[in-house]
């Protein structure tokens, strides 16, 4: 019983990983393109912001995916 607890919540915690996708795709890469778009000569600076974006949004992966070991592998 406690094993299939561990991995009905490990498959809920895995979530957030789809949540980081969307993040990335739609919402980060999908802004940069309709900005860009509106005003080509900031195409540098606002790439700056997107790689940040990008790098924040995919640290928030990791942790989710961290949260998913724990709870395999340590409880």
């Amino acid at each position: 019983m406690a094993e299939a607890a561990k991995l009905v919540g490990a498959g809920c915690a895995t979530i957030a990983l789809a949540g980081a996708g969307a993040g990335i795709g739609i919402v980060l890469f999908g802004a940069l393109i309709n900005a860009v778009a509106r005003n080509p000569s900031l195409t540098k600076q606002l790439f700056g912001y997107a790689i940040l974006g990008f790098a924040l949004t995919e640290a928030i992966a990791l942790f989710a995916l961290m949260v998913v070991f724990l709870i395999l592998f340590a409880l």
